[in-house]
């Protein structure tokens, strides 16, 4: 076997791979030797079929075969000893001359190599990165405060309809005809469920104002909500098609009205959030949430961080040349069913990736970066910590965090955003030891402003 592997621009590489029958033949012989031992064919016992018949019949496949591991072997062997950054998969080259196995060897493979180009980016004591502390000010406590009344809250009676409290009322729907009489077989709704303050249109809204218990409406859903057929099929539970045609005026008569009331701040709701006698007064309660926040806020601050690191990184490194026609072929191979447009449109931006996937690992070589299993899981868990918490479930036991952990890692894609983000946390982390840090603190809102 000969390999020459060309790269004049540093980018596109040519690799030709020249193969003697020598290189794969004993592999072929031993394949052959078992498919004989397991053939059945009329006439002859099992292991005794002439191996003059089995070539015949399999010759031509296990050549093929063999010929084409060895030379897969054989390329990600070269690329390995020669410490070849490839970009993607190798590509038959478009050279190829047609190969004809029935014939003795040599043949000649030629391929397409795309290979990432050079740079060097190295972060040390020099560098400021800006990292911006996030501050848990009242105004962010008094938002979880609020959050947490709101999603302990319930309904209670009311004796008069009042929009801005968003009432909800309860009452029966009949559908009227033209002189406004109940309509003979028409639409009833018992117990229908409405909040007139969701209504669009504001003079079908000022119908239900000051409203009570008893009271009569005549209203028309069509005219109420002229553009949202689900919400006139909802209310009159009737399909959409029946909605769209649906011009009737309907009475509603008020059974009930219900207003929602916040739950208190008391022990009670300390209690629901940290477990019971956790937290004793308000103040401890408001210190419990800022302390619970600092690593949702920390998370944050890192995730700006690593934006902020990736900009210094990628203005440092400048423009870079890819092996773009190459790189293009490659993108198409792997999205064969959405076609060059789809490649053309996207492109520009996969490079921008790419270009940030080869900074980061030069920067996780640099610092010694590995991720365990441990890493990966504990990346889940956190995951599945903050998606409780966006539910006020900041009190999740850590068995149910390991249940739902293991549950997302079972999807090959989750796993995979996972140990990307093991990697770039553990990044950050060392990052952190090694820039220097112009550190600032600031609040939420100001932060989300940054953010922009």
């Amino acid at each position: 076997m000969n390999i020459l592997f060309e790269n004049p621009d540093k980018v596109n590489g040519l690799m030709t791979i020249t193969v003697e029958e020598a290189d794969f033949k004993d592999n072929v012989e031993k394949t052959l030797k078992d498919y004989r031992k397991k053939a059945n064919f009329p006439g002859f016992r099992p292991g005794m079929v002439p191996m003059g018949l089995i070539k015949k019949q399999f010759g031509a496949s296990v050549k093929m075969d063999a010929l084409n591991k060895f030379v897969g072997e054989a390329i990600y062997t070269y690329i390995k000893d020669n410490k070849i950054q490839m970009l993607g998969e190798p590509l038959p080259s478009e050279k190829q001359e047609p190969v004809d196995i029935e014939k003795d060897g040599p043949y000649t493979f030629m391929f397409d190599i795309a290979v990432a180009p050079e740079f060097k980016i190295e972060l040390n004591g020099d560098t400021k990165i800006a990292y911006y502390n996030i501050e848990a000010d009242d105004k962010l406590i008094d938002q979880q405060v609020d959050m947490f009344a709101s999603q302990m809250g319930s309904y209670e009676k009311a004796d008069c309809y009042d929009g801005e409290q968003r009432d909800m009322l309860k009452g029966d729907l009949r559908e009227l005809d033209a002189e406004g009489n109940t309509k003979e077989g028409g639409i009833t709704v018992e117990g229908a469920v409405m909040m007139p303050e969701y209504i669009k249109v504001e003079d079908q809204k000022k119908l239900f104002d000051n409203a009570k218990p008893g009271d009569i409406i005549a209203f028309n859903p069509r005219k109420a909500y002229p553009e949202n057929d689900a919400e006139v099929s909802s209310l009159l539970k009737i399909d959409r098609e029946a909605a769209k045609t649906m011009e009737s005026d309907f009475s509603y008569q008020v059974i009930e009205i219900s207003r929602f009331k916040k739950a208190e701040v008391n022990q009670e709701m300390f209690d629901q959030v940290f477990g019971k006698d956790t937290v004793k007064s308000v103040e401890e309660f408001r210190g419990k949430i800022a302390e619970g926040l600092k690593p949702q806020l920390q998370a944050n601050s890192d995730y700006k961080f690593l934006i902020d690191v990736r900009k210094y990184a990628e203005d440092t490194v400048g423009e870079l040349t890819f092996p773009d026609a190459l790189l293009k072929r490659v993108m198409l191979l792997n999205n064969k069913d959405k076609g060059e447009e789809y490649v053309e449109k996207n492109y520009d931006e996969s490079i921008k990736q790419l270009k940030w996937h080869l900074i980061k690992e030069q920067l996780v070589a640099a610092n010694n970066i590995k991720v365990e299993d441990a890493d990966v899981k504990a990346a889940a868990k956190e995951a599945a910590r903050m998606q409780f918490a966006q539910y006020g479930m900041n009190n999740v036991p850590e068995e149910y965090l390991e249940n739902y952990a293991d549950e997302m890692l079972k999807k090959r894609d989750n796993a995979a955003n996972f140990v990307d983000n093991a990697v770039e946390k553990k990044l950050v982390e060392a990052l952190k030891g090694v820039v220097a840090l112009d550190e600032k603190t600031v609040t939420l809102d100001e932060f989300n402003e940054l953010m922009k």
